[in-house]
């Protein structure tokens, strides 16, 4: 557990770049380095996350906690990827928004976007290599792609996931067994987080009670990442929470490294001002808990459907398409929000050829582009 959470803190910090970027961070630590999980069952697992509601990434290191030292090893990847971002937005409602605004502040955050722009980039071309060796795996991740540049959103993702889990469970069967074997399913958390979405709404009014039962909602009701929970928060809260406040939050958690959802500990802080660090904590466990218990519930079963032939298949095309994902993501928001010009393109490929080619450490690579964000 303690050797889940180091790992995870120490990514927390430096996880600039939103889910995409943090699904490569993820790929090349423990798939690539430390060797925690092959990289067919990290594939497997971010599959089954990209078609539950909540953050998608963070449900990942959660599960890749969860296998590797169980229910504690997972509290542990949790505590230690959100713990970072979780402090400076805290730090952020209680002090304000003075350095927020600061003109180097701004520098360094675009140079550590130009950063998550080789780190996406890799990790593009890592499980390309991977994951999409046959021409129709190759297609269904350029159409994906191709898709989502076209008709951004969504609907658009989910189709996609779908058409492609169809076309690989037809096309792309592996070897193995018809049968389809039992499902094992964890009812206790599937149980649990069903009654707390329907229970919590009619029991908790007001106070952290009411608190949690609102983030709790807007968590288990967010399909497509931490960019969808901000107009269910604001519908949930908008009696109570202005829309600047809102705004404040929103763009601060895109300049924090770790989880979009970390949002939530400056709006909790922001709800209950006469005890901020019980509001956050609140709004906070409340946002994230809903996708972990689901996580929790289908984890066991998604990897004994696998073992079935054409469920093998039909993961195989969902893996391709996730590549398609993150090639689109690769576009937008990653390229355009960090290439401002012609210079910011040439760093991005020397970063580029220096983490692939040369091993350059990651640690080594961060501080560069905060630098080349002040030059640029």
């Amino acid at each position: 557990m303690l050797s889940v959470f180091w790992q995870f803190f120490m990514l927390g910090w430096i996880s600039f770049g939103g889910p995409a970027a943090h699904i490569g961070y993820f790929q090349r630590h423990f798939v690539q380095k430390l060797g925690w999980l092959p990289q067919d069952r990290f594939a497997s697992t971010l599959a089954l996350c990209q078609f539950l509601p909540g953050p998608a990434s963070s449900q990942l290191g959660f599960a890749i906690g969860y296998q590797r030292a169980g229910l504690g090893g997972a509290i542990a990847a949790f505590i230690g990827f959100t713990l970072p971002s979780f402090v400076l937005m805290l730090s952020l409602a209680l002090l304000g928004q003075h350095y927020a605004n600061s003109p180097v502040t701004a520098a360094l955050i675009g140079g550590l976007k130009l950063f998550a722009l080789v780190v996406v980039t890799d990790a593009v071309l890592t499980m390309a290599g991977q994951f999409c060796r046959r021409r129709l795996t190759q297609a269904l991740a350029v159409g994906t792609a191709a898709l989502l540049w076209l008709w951004p959103g969504l609907a658009a993702q989910f189709v996609a996931l779908l058409a492609a889990a169809l076309t690989g469970a037809f096309w792309l069967k592996h070897e193995g067994t018809d049968s389809a074997p039992a499902a094992r399913l964890s009812w206790p958390f599937l149980l649990l987080f069903s009654g707390l979405f329907l229970l919590l709404p009619l029991l908790a009014h007001g106070g952290s009670a009411g608190l949690f039962a609102d983030f709790y909602q807007a968590g288990s009701l967010v399909f497509g990442g931490g960019h969808v929970v901000l107009p269910l928060l604001q519908s949930l809260l908008a009696d109570t929470l202005s829309q600047e406040a809102f705004l404040t939050g929103y763009a601060a958690a895109q300049a924090m490294p770790g989880p979009m959802f970390s949002l939530a500990a400056f709006l909790g802080a922001e709800l209950l001002p006469a005890s901020p660090l019980i509001g956050a904590l609140v709004a906070t466990f409340g946002v994230f808990l809903p996708g972990f218990l689901l996580v929790l519930a289908l984890l066991n079963g998604w990897q004994a459907l696998a073992a079935n032939r054409r469920m093998a298949g039909a993961v195989a095309g969902v893996n391709a398409a996730v590549v398609g994902l993150l090639l689109a993501a690769l576009y937008q928001p990653v390229f355009v929000a960090s290439v401002t010009g012609a210079p910011a393109l040439a760093a991005a490929a020397l970063g580029l050829l220096a983490l692939r080619v040369f091993r350059c450490p990651l640690l080594v690579l961060i501080p560069a582009f905060m630098l080349l964000g002040l030059w640029l």
